[in-house]
């Protein structure tokens, strides 16, 4: 087996595992067991089960972010941010409640960061919006999208966070408009 197509084992296996126990009852000897190599083979790739999280957390969010080239909504924004997760959610809550929460968090700061800045650009395009008001903005807007997703994964996302999506955007029309308005007025 080659090292991509063997790399590709683990995470697939991994994910596997993940999806039916606790990260803290996998060991590197029950995986590489279940991919069918030796702990060597494992060791070769990843330094630890950590780095095998991190991996695959970095891969989501660039395929995140690839699969969401523009993001035209705050909603497809927080869409892409819990899209994941609702796929995969027992893994995803075994990750959260690990010592490797970290992360999972840094992760999805970065795609919370991402889609927030895509989002941006969209709205901000031909605005006369000073950087640091942009800056502000677009922080607090990330704050909202992470805020949410870890709101929803305290609650061991059994809340229907499509609706609450729907929701919030709905409650939220005009903010963005407004905040933008108020920051081209003459100061």
């Amino acid at each position: 087996m080659g090292a991509d197509l063997m790399k590709k084992e683990i995470k697939r296996t991994f994910f596997e595992m993940l999806n039916e126990k606790p990260l803290s009852q996998i060991t590197v000897k029950q995986l590489a067991e279940k991919c069918g190599i030796n702990r060597n083979s494992f060791y070769y790739h990843y330094p630890d089960l950590p780095a095998l999280i991190e991996e695959i957390a970095k891969e989501e969010a660039d395929r995140i972010i690839f699969e969401y080239s523009t993001i035209d909504s705050l909603e497809t924004a927080l869409h892409a941010a819990i899209g994941f997760g609702k796929e995969n959610r027992r893994a995803i809550l075994h990750i959260y409640n690990s010592v490797s929460r970290d992360i999972f968090e840094r992760y999805l700061w970065n795609v919370c960061e991402y889609v927030v800045t895509s989002y941006g650009n969209r709205v901000f395009e031909g605005m006369n919006v000073r950087d640091t008001d942009r800056e502000i903005i677009e922080r607090f807007y990330r704050c909202e999208c992470f805020g949410f997703v870890i709101a929803w994964l305290s609650e061991n996302m059994t809340s229907d966070v499509t609706e609450q999506i729907r929701r919030f955007c709905e409650l939220h029309r005009g903010l963005p408009e407004e905040m933008i308005r108020r920051s081209t007025e003459v100061h």
